[in-house]
């Protein structure tokens, strides 16, 4: 009787087994939730029935060990494996909704999975079908270290990726800038790169290990605005306080940029030649910089016209003369000679 009683049981646990996934692939991708709802039930309806008939599954079956009633077993008991992973993944994916950050977890999500599954698997093969653990892992082991070697910088992108998330340096939709000068938008991260949008519209793919190894500066935090910084030079012979107001109007009349922190002038020299002015303005988003800077150079422009400031020559368009030694300034050079103007003869015979 007890036999008929525990084959029943195993009967019922295939039956809520298979059930389960039926069930749990109705309810669609789009309802997490109800997915795990399900799990949750018919794992623990599984569970009830391999207590109540007394089965352990973690255990071998010692009582049918062949024929039509092993089959049965051992298909309840991996169904009850299969099951529990399946509830722990829902719980694991139901925690990072919750933490409403399932884009930059998702590295150390799927790895969890893979453990999760790499246990139950090593579970069934020895608790079901009694293959001796500590051979497959040893065996695993060694597999491991050859793959290992053979995917070396995959498996650096990988881990550099896993640090890059736990230490959290950024987050989908930060901007960055790499110390190569890259910068752009973080669209993705996966196990082997991550997905830059550039300024130009492009998408740069960068590995993981290459975002380890450099400097890595984000423009998002601890806020969005970004400073922008504008050098003007104007005439020296203009009063640098009056730049200086000048400039604050510009800055004032600007409805693109940031009012909050203030925006600033610096005078940053003077010389014979100009006076340097800084402007130093924020905008709301690193998106907004060029027309921001186009807008303040627009009413520079008005303001130079208006007021009668005027801008000096770049630095770099200032020529070095250099200043000749007494004998070469004796000699005439051979461009002094074509350059000067040459007599009349007639002039220099007739009064």
């Amino acid at each position: 009787m007890f036999g008929d009683d525990h084959a029943l049981s195993l009967a019922l646990i295939d039956s809520l087994g298979i059930a389960g996934i039926v069930v749990w692939h109705m309810q669609g991708r789009n309802r997490p939730t109800g997915r795990l709802t399900v799990q949750i039930l018919f794992f623990a309806g599984m569970s009830l029935v391999l207590y109540m008939g007394g089965i352990a599954p973690h255990r071998p079956d010692g009582l049918y060990t062949q024929g039509f009633a092993a089959l049965l077993s051992k298909s309840a008991r991996i169904l009850w494996w299969t099951h529990f992973a399946w509830t722990i993944v829902g719980f694991l994916h139901i925690y990072v909704r919750f933490n409403r950050k399932p884009q930059e977890a998702h590295l150390i999500l799927d790895m969890a999975v893979a453990v999760i599954y790499l246990g139950v698997a090593l579970s069934v093969m020895g608790f079901v079908f009694g293959m001796p653990i500590a051979t497959l892992v040893t065996t695993s082991g060694v597999a491991a270290i050859i793959l290992g070697l053979a995917l070396q910088n995959t498996l650096g992108d990988v881990f550099s990726g896993i640090a890059l998330t736990l230490g959290k340096a950024y987050a989908i939709g930060d901007w960055v800038q790499l110390s190569d000068g890259t910068a752009g938008r973080v669209t993705e991260t996966n196990w082997r790169s991550t997905n830059l949008l550039t300024g130009a519209n492009n998408i740069a793919v960068l590995p993981n290990s290459m975002l380890a190894r450099q400097g890595l500066t984000s423009l998002s935090r601890p806020d969005e605005t970004h400073q922008i910084t504008l050098t003007v030079r104007f005439a020296a012979g203009q009063k640098p306080r009056f730049v200086e107001d000048a400039m604050r109007s510009v800055l004032q009349a600007s409805t693109r940029i940031v009012k909050d922190p203030l925006p600033a002038v610096a005078l940053k020299s003077i010389d014979a030649i100009a006076i340097e002015a800084e402007l130093q303005f924020r905008v709301a988003s690193l998106a907004m910089g060029m027309s921001a800077k186009n807008e303040i150079i627009d009413i520079i422009h008005d303001q130079c016209g208006a007021s009668g400031l005027l801008l000096a020559m770049p630095a770099e368009s200032l020529v070095y003369m250099p200043v000749a030694t007494s004998r070469e300034s004796s000699v005439p050079s051979a461009a002094a000679r074509l350059s000067r103007p040459v007599q009349d003869p007639l002039k220099t015979v007739l009064p």
